[in-house]
């Protein structure tokens, strides 16, 4: 199974993100935010962080996943490679998500810049579970 593809758009990024289940399209979902911003490949999983975010539904907990990614890059200098989300639990009051991820401080001589991503949208975000998998689309602003 294909990790997550990058499909038609005119101004901004759209991605389809792919898993088994819900926390290995989350897991697949990240490595495509920073795929649209350099070579993951490239980026040594030097650094472990942990990661706690929440939302009200499966749609805000995505955004604030993404969001909170895309923060630690500008405010920390840090691209990410590995991803595992640890759990995603669901809580009276919504979904709550933890995970670990691994990088490493930007370089521009090894890490190529491709394109900067200024927001994560919620326009055409879409969750879709199936007994055979799950598919998260999302919208990237650049």
């Amino acid at each position: 199974m294909k990790r997550f593809e990058f499909l038609g758009h005119t101004a901004d990024v759209y991605i389809a993100a792919y898993g088994n289940d819900l926390p290995e399209a989350f897991e697949n979902a990240a490595l495509a935010l920073f795929e649209v911003m350099t070579d993951t490949e490239k980026v040594e999983p030097k650094v472990e962080e942990e990661v706690e975010v929440e939302g009200f539904d499966k749609e805000s907990l995505l955004y604030n996943w993404l969001e909170e990614l895309l923060i630690k890059f500008e405010t920390g200098g840090r691209l990410y490679s590995r991803f595992k989300v640890l759990s995603i639990e669901e809580r009276k009051d919504g979904y709550k998500l933890k995970a670990k991820i691994r990088g490493e401080t930007f370089n521009p001589e090894r890490h190529p810049q491709r394109t900067g991503v200024k927001a994560v949208t919620y326009h055409r975000m879409r969750i879709e579970e199936r007994p055979d998998g799950v598919t998260l689309k999302f919208l990237l602003d650049i």
